[in-house]
């Protein structure tokens, strides 16, 4: 039996999936912990909520363990573009809700550098 196409789902099952670094170093290193990761997580979730981006076939937003990118932290990444981002506050949350997840527009100014690692 089918599915009718207003109700198919990608293959993929989600169109994007975004990961929020929410590693916590118990040795005291720099993490991304330490730099606000889970209100900028908490504040993505609430948006992608908010602007009905959340669902099968559309965004899901997703806590991660280190991303070994910690240098650059916090950090979250996109998929499937693989995009990777490093954020402040509310607004750069905002912008890559609105610029990436709702229209596909990479955000260049919050973009991590390649070379940056842990």
């Amino acid at each position: 039996m089918s599915t009718p196409a207003s109700h198919a789902v990608p293959s993929g099952y989600y169109g994007r999936h975004i990961f929020f670094c929410l590693n916590e170093r118990k040795n005291g290193e720099d993490s991304c912990s330490m730099h606000n990761a889970q209100q900028g997580f908490d504040r993505c979730k609430a948006r992608v909520k908010e602007e009905g981006l959340s669902g099968p076939g559309k965004v899901r937003v997703n806590k991660a363990g280190c991303l070994d990118r910690c240098a650059g932290g916090p950090v979250a990444v996109v998929y499937p573009e693989a995009v990777w981002y490093t954020f402040v506050d509310a607004d750069d949350i905002d912008e890559i809700v609105d610029s990436h997840l709702k229209k596909g527009e990479i955000v260049e100014r919050l973009l991590l550098p390649p070379d940056v690692g842990r």
